[in-house]
């Protein structure tokens, strides 16, 4: 009963905690409770094995614990593997949850039927067989009906409908598509559930993110992050940066942003200038065994939101960053709300500055974000956001706007922050005490 209870539980577990989250905004209450009810159920079946192990096999208490122990720990080893490596990539968490479900069901079938076959009664014996193979036909019907929840249940996270998703290995790509009245498409990126741009206004996010880093040398341009393509669309629009090479984590981000019309068109098909080289890698490793300078440097990162993210934002990252700065090279480094998350944005800018570079933060009004802020530093002298001569010309950003982005009201001003690095990831902790009160 026990390990029926326990199968259908924990693999209905990922997707009631789903369905609570999509429709009744209750994701910690209900993650509490399937907690709980696991961990009873588990804490409830370890004796009752015990207890079973000493009937089939005379053996003292100790020895009954060890061998119960023993397979306890084979199994968590085996699950602890099998789930993110095996299932997880394969299925997704909610069939691999139901997957597990699955496994447990047949267990607890092979110890009535089986192992356990003369110390229980036939009679209990096919109630708790059919007990089992009706906990097998729920999570069998559930995992057929998975997709058509998981399509419902990810459109009730979104506000426009969905037009594409794709789970890969390190991340979900969401786009959702929104056609007005009045004929106009507002597409948006999002990963993770984080909004990357608006096509609506994502001119404003990278003017502001590349063209001030562009009054600098920008003969060699290095993008980190920005896997859509828009910054290094930005970059390439001046005749004469002669190389760009944009590093990205996921290489399915960046055949998509080649390759899926609407992106490829809004990007203007930047993959495909000769003069940009694509680089699927690991940002932080990829910096770490390099040995070529750049003249300019974009870091266009997702939000920090977690350890793995936050190492993007640390101080040893910009601390290699500022390694391969050719002499008089910059840095801009996209650093997130100075109005929703201040700590966060003065963290990172205390960071850069940490690393020995001089920093100058400017804001501006992204309608889909909000303030957001960005970070310009140098090797050298204060850098100052302004336009090149010659520079394209822009819809949003001109010198009268640089020059006022770099005042902060009072109540967005620079915080006593602590700085962000592998050690200690302060900046976790401030993205999420902060956008979880924004």
């Amino acid at each position: 009963v026990v390990e029926g209870a326990l199968a259908l539980v924990g693999g209905l577990s990922v997707l009631a905690l789903y369905a609570a989250f999509a429709w009744l905004n209750l994701y910690v209450p209900a993650l509490v409770v399937v907690a709980f009810a696991v961990g009873a159920l588990i804490g409830a079946e370890i004796p009752l094995l015990m207890t079973l192990l000493q009937r089939i096999r005379k053996q003292d208490a100790g020895s009954a614990v060890a061998d119960l122990f023993a397979a306890d720990y084979v199994g968590a080893l085996i699950g602890g593997l099998a789930f993110p490596f095996l299932l997880l990539p394969a299925f997704g968490h909610i069939k691999g949850a139901l997957l597990v479900g699955v496994v447990n069901a047949v267990a607890g079938i092979a110890v009535v039927l089986w192992l356990f076959r003369r110390q229980i009664g036939r009679v209990a014996q096919a109630a708790l067989g059919l007990g089992m193979v009706a906990v097998l036909a729920v999570l069998c019907g559930t995992y057929a009906l998975a997709d058509g929840f998981e399509v419902s249940a990810r459109q009730a996270l979104y506000a426009d409908p969905i037009a594409l998703t794709k789970r890969t290995k390190y991340q979900e790509i969401v786009i959702t598509k929104d056609v007005s009245l009045a004929g106009s498409t507002d597409m948006r990126l999002f990963l993770n559930g984080d909004l990357q741009f608006s096509s609506v206004d994502e001119y404003r996010y990278h003017e502001s993110l590349v063209h001030p880093l562009m009054s600098g040398p920008h003969g060699r341009v290095l993008i980190l992050g920005g896997g859509d393509g828009l910054a290094l669309r930005e970059v390439l629009r001046y005749q004469d940066v002669r190389s760009a090479t944009l590093v990205e984590l996921d290489p399915e981000m960046l055949h998509l942003a080649r390759t899926y019309g609407p992106i490829a068109s809004l990007n203007r098909h930047a993959f495909d200038d000769p003069r940009a080289e694509i680089v699927a890698a690991d940002a932080f490793s990829w910096l770490r065994g390099l040995n070529q300078r750049f003249d300019a440097v974009v870091v266009d990162m997702p939000d920090p939101d977690d350890v793995s993210t936050a190492k993007l934002y640390s101080v040893e990252f910009y601390g290699m960053v500022k390694r391969v700065l050719a002499p008089g090279g910059r840095m801009v480094v996209q650093s997130g709300s100075p109005y929703f998350a201040p700590r966060s944005f003065w963290s990172i800018e205390k960071s850069i500055a940490a690393a020995g570079l001089a920093t100058t933060p400017y804001h501006v009004d992204v309608p889909s974000f909000g303030d957001w802020g960005y970070v310009l530093a140098s090797a050298g002298e204060k850098p100052v956001p302004r336009l090149a001569p010659g520079a394209p010309d822009l819809r949003f950003v001109d010198e009268p706007l640089l020059r006022a982005a770099t005042v902060f009201p009072k109540d967005r001003r620079a915080r006593d922050v602590e700085v962000n690095t592998l050690v200690h990831p302060r900046l976790v902790e401030y993205e999420r005490q902060e956008w979880k009160n924004a």
